[in-house]
């Protein structure tokens, strides 16, 4: 029996879960749908990804007004992806903050990416025809940017940690709190989604750097918040695993001669028994396999993804007719 493609049959509602991780610092996660977050300033606030809809982020907007009333004067995309972007014109934020290559990525690929997700995950795309179009940054930087967040709240630094998920991850920490908003360079108890990736430098540099922080407490791309520092270091510690895993067998495939279709079959019964039964697991697999075959085949950017190579990648790895649009 072909699986349905992608999530395209993921249609019921995820339960959404505020927590407030310390006195104005705010996330929210849905059961490994895109997770979000805020923080205060003095008199604004920080809102950290926009979600894929106007739609879908006024939502998050309507529960996060329940605790602050303070305007938002930053938006932070951590990458280009468009269920983390396209959301951006609810927040009517004056500047939206991204990594100088994110802002490359959108203008490369970003109209070609919008619809390869709208196809995988029709369900996070609340109202669509609200989007107004693809989301620019005003503010770009390309190693560090820090948010003076006013009277006694500390610093809000910004950092890219080398390419990992994508080209242009950015990350989100708060010092004071040893808080850390890691975006989708870390996962905690959802698939990773390596179809954009760069999975050598991710799972050894771009790691160890998210490593470096400390954090306290970690807010990963999906899933729920790792609290306390073993948690947060377990989160970056199975995201490696996950990754070396996979980079170790699409080699072995490789050196024996396989193909890709094999290469895939033999990630899955690696990972199956302990993610599994993880958020978008199934979906995610063939995509961050056609592209770690790609990388080892000397591809170093991934090639763009378009809803009609989708669907061929879909059913070549899988041994299954390519599924209809729609």
């Amino acid at each position: 029996m072909p699986r349905p493609f992608a999530s395209s049959a993921d249609l019921g509602d995820k339960t959404q879960t505020l927590e407030i991780l310390a006195d104005g610092v705010y996330a929210l996660t849905a059961e490994g749908d895109p997770n979000v977050g805020a923080v205060e300033g003095e008199d604004f606030l920080v809102c950290f990804e926009a979600l894929a809809t106007p739609a879908a982020a006024r939502d998050w907007l309507a529960v996060l007004r329940e605790h602050t009333d303070k305007p938002i004067r930053y938006l932070v995309l951590s990458h280009y992806h468009a269920v983390r972007t396209l959301g951006a014109s609810a927040f009517g934020a004056p500047v939206v903050v991204a990594h100088d290559l994110t802002r490359a990525l959108i203008a490369e690929r970003g109209e070609q990416d919008w619809e390869s997700e709208y196809g995988r995950m029709p369900r996070l795309f609340k109202d669509p025809d609200g989007i107004p179009g693809l989301t620019w940054p005003t503010a770009t930087f390309s190693g560090t940017l820090t948010i003076d967040l006013g009277g006694d709240r500390g610093d809000l630094d910004l950092a890219y940690c080398g390419r990992g998920h994508t080209e242009g991850d950015i990350v989100a920490w708060l010092p004071r709190h040893r808080i850390l908003f890691a975006g989708d360079l870390v996962e905690t108890q959802a698939a990773l989604y390596t179809g954009d990736a760069f999975h050598r430098e991710w799972a050894s540099g771009t790691l160890d750097h998210v490593h470096s922080f400390g954090a306290e407490t970690l807010i990963g791309g999906r899933g729920a918040v790792a609290h306390g520092r073993d948690a947060a270091q377990a989160a970056v510690g199975q995201t490696r695993e996950f990754l070396t895993t996979m980079i170790d067998e699409v080699e072995r495939v490789r050196r024996e001669g396989g193909a890709p279709r094999d290469a895939f079959a033999a990630v899955h019964a690696a990972l199956a028994p302990a993610y599994g039964g993880w958020p978008i697991f199934e979906h995610c697999l063939p995509f961050d396999v056609s592209r770690l075959w790609d990388e080892l085949d000397g591809v170093d950017r991934p090639r763009i993804w378009t809803a009609e190579r989708d669907r061929e990648v879909w059913a070549e790895l899988q041994d299954q007719p390519v599924p209809e649009e729609g």
